[in-house]
């Protein structure tokens, strides 16, 4: 056979493959239905989905009459449809695709997933969807409904890295990191070993409180400031306090902080909220107080309960002043030969490096809370890990990292200051399975039994430990000049290339 003839043959057998040949039928029902054959149930009926893929589609006459049979709920009736015939109703608006899970019920969340991914999918340009390398299969979705996403159509899997372990406050805590980037859990995981080596670090919380902020209208400034006069009294504070509390027994009023501009009013709740991160707690006190307060100030119009004087996923001054969520500080003292034989560096030239990058650099481009290297980095990798709000690290990775001699200049003394990190350990992203995992080997998983936020905070001051190691190692190898080598070396974007290494292991050849 010549070689021509061998690769015609080739490509003649690959195009007739099970799966081309499953993609034309389906094509055909869809195009056909009149001509189509009855199939199977698509879950519950005796045969397997092999054979089910390979019956014809009943026509949308007959499916619609199954689907509409009083008789029958909807779970019911679905149950004896196949995909394709589901994918039929749902082309011609007899079923909602992004009600598929509640059609299909609570035992069958992964079919309505696969059924979603089939109408997406073949109504998009590329219609690549439903046989993409989006992994759907094997989930469990039951955590994900009503809470964390909607009109799923899988799952995105994401590299998960440990770092560590670092010291903490006495306690040895592996750092999870979810990240694509390749030397971060590296570099982290050098910061660690440098601060394990000075005895580890040490923390603070200095505040704890998840804000709102509503935006208010009155007729005038003059109601304005006599409603603004009301909430800064004692008597108003009392008043919309027990509002506020009377919405959980976790949420407790710590502040209001009043502002106006013109005849808007602008209320900052500052709350407690246990484990929780909080926004619908806090949410929720917060509409109640305003019902309080409307009742003495009828004419008052609540413009939104969330003003953006809180403030949520935007750079803000007022988070960098006053904090929101946890506010951590966190500080070591590194040895001086540890920055020499571990990180490769002297102390003078890192306290240098850190002013003139971290705080004059900083200070020229204008930044709010930006006063750090990579805080967003490590702070963010741990989110994904621990199923926080990922978007939060805009006012979460505030940071300010100080570098300082020490012990007449032999040691360094290092520290962060990050005021917002917003986290918890129930509710959220944390119900999700894997996350629940990662919680869990921290020791931080749900809502601590005896002291109500505890988890949440040591989780901060997790947080802010592994940042403080991370600006460590990034800092130090800037000083001394081997952030490029590093990232040539562990961050390459071809696939398989072989890192270098010392001494040099056998690798393929150019």
């Amino acid at each position: 056979m010549s070689t021509f003839t061998a690769q015609q043959s080739s490509s003649t057998t690959s195009s007739f493959s099970a799966r081309a040949l499953d993609l034309k039928l389906k094509q055909v029902r869809l195009a056909h239905p009149e001509q189509s054959l009855p199939s199977p149930p698509s879950s519950n009926g005796a045969s397997s989905p092999v054979e089910r893929d390979y019956f014809y589609l009943r026509s949308l006459k007959e499916c619609v009459e199954i689907y509409e049979d009083e008789n029958r709920g909807k779970s019911e009736s679905l149950a004896m449809l196949s995909d394709e015939e589901v994918v039929l109703l749902a082309d011609n608006g007899k079923v909602a695709p992004h009600a598929l899970e509640k059609l299909f019920g609570m035992n069958e969340l992964e079919r309505a997933v696969r059924v979603r991914r089939a109408i997406i999918s073949r109504s998009s340009a590329t219609k690549t969807l439903e046989s993409s390398s989006i992994p759907y299969e094997n989930y469990d979705y039951s955590r994900v409904i009503g809470a964390c996403c909607e009109n799923v159509v899988g799952y995105i899997p994401i590299p998960l890295g440990v770092a560590g372990p670092l010291n903490v406050d006495g306690t040895s805590f592996p750092i999870p990191m979810a990240t694509a980037e390749g030397t971060l859990v590296a570099s982290t995981s050098r910061g660690c070993k440098a601060l394990n080596a000075g005895g580890g670090v040490s923390t603070v919380l200095v505040g704890d409180a998840m804000t709102r902020g509503p935006a208010i209208d009155f007729p005038s400034i003059k109601v304005a400031a006599q409603a603004k006069a009301w909430v800064d009294s004692a008597e108003g504070y009392a008043e919309m306090k027990a509002a506020f509390e009377s919405t959980s027994r976790f949420a407790k009023l710590k502040s209001l902080k009043t502002a106006m501009a013109g005849r808007t009013m602008y209320i900052r709740f500052a709350t407690t909220t246990g484990d929780a991160m909080g926004m619908n707690m806090i949410s929720k006190g917060t509409e109640k107080a305003l019902d309080t307060m409307q009742a003495r100030f009828p004419s008052m119009a609540v413009l939104a309960l969330s003003g953006n004087y809180c403030t949520d996923k935007k750079p803000a001054a007022i988070n960098w002043i006053e904090g929101r969520g946890k506010s951590v500080v966190a500080e070591a003292v590194i040895p001086g030969h540890i920055v020499k034989t571990v990180l490769k560096t002297t102390v003078g030239g890192l306290c240098n490096l850190n002013v003139k990058k971290n705080l004059i650099g900083s200070a020229m481009a204008g930044s709010i809370g930006g006063f750090n290297a990579h805080a967003s980095n490590i702070l963010t990798a741990i989110f994904l890990a621990t199923g926080q709000d990922p978007a939060q690290n805009v006012e979460s990775s505030m940071c300010m990292t100080l570098m300082e001699p020490t012990n007449n200049g032999e040691d360094l003394l290092c520290s962060v200051t990050m005021p917002c990190i917003e986290v918890g350990t129930v509710g959220g992203g944390t119900v999700l399975a894997a996350q629940q995992g990662v919680l869990e080997m921290l020791g931080v998983k749900g809502a601590h039994p005896q002291q109500p936020g505890k988890n949440a905070q040591t989780l901060a001051r997790v947080i802010a430990s592994a940042v403080l190691a991370g600006e460590l190692s990034l800092l130090s190898a800037l000083a001394a000049g081997h952030l490029i080598k590093a990232h040539v070396a562990h961050n390459r974007s071809r696939v398989n290339t072989p890192a270098a290494s010392v001494p040099v292991t056998p690798g393929p050849q150019a």
